[in-house]
């Protein structure tokens, strides 16, 4: 490991973190019931954050990696794709806090991430299974 092991563990739980915070933010899918409980909202969450999170912590392979995706337009779920997904937008890259581009908040999914295995091919308006829950992709650019 080049940046040694507390760096990298350092890096994987501020990920976690940020997916954990970026998605507790994500507004209710109006067709699934409300869930007040909040040990139900903190598994939601940590189950997106487990889905997102991936080792990919290497940020000049994460450079290198962005200096090869083709960010044209897409019809469906793949590298490159902008999606929005729960109410968020989220870029088919590497994975990346949350950034803001064009006035819009993102963050990066990479696709190494086990969550973009159900997404991936999905267009927009289709439904994928993830952890046992239904999410719909509801935008795919």
């Amino acid at each position: 490991m080049r940046n040694g092991g507390h760096v990298k563990t350092a890096a994987l739980h501020s990920a976690r973190d940020n997916y954990l915070d970026y998605v507790s933010t994500a507004r209710l899918d109006r067709s699934e019931p409300i869930e007040n409980d909040e040990q139900a909202q903190a598994e939601v969450a940590s189950d997106f954050a487990e889905a997102l999170d991936d080792t990919l912590d290497d940020y000049a392979d994460k450079l290198d990696k962005l200096r090869a995706i083709d960010f044209g337009p897409k019809s469906a779920v793949a590298e490159g794709a902008v999606i929005k997904l729960s109410g968020k937008y989220f870029v088919i890259a590497v994975s990346t806090s949350r950034f803001t581009c064009h006035g819009r908040e993102l963050m990066g999914i990479s696709t190494m991430a086990p969550i973009f295995e159900a997404i991936e091919g999905a267009r927009a308006g289709e439904t994928v299974q993830f952890n046992g829950r239904d999410l719909t992709v509801e935008a795919v650019a």
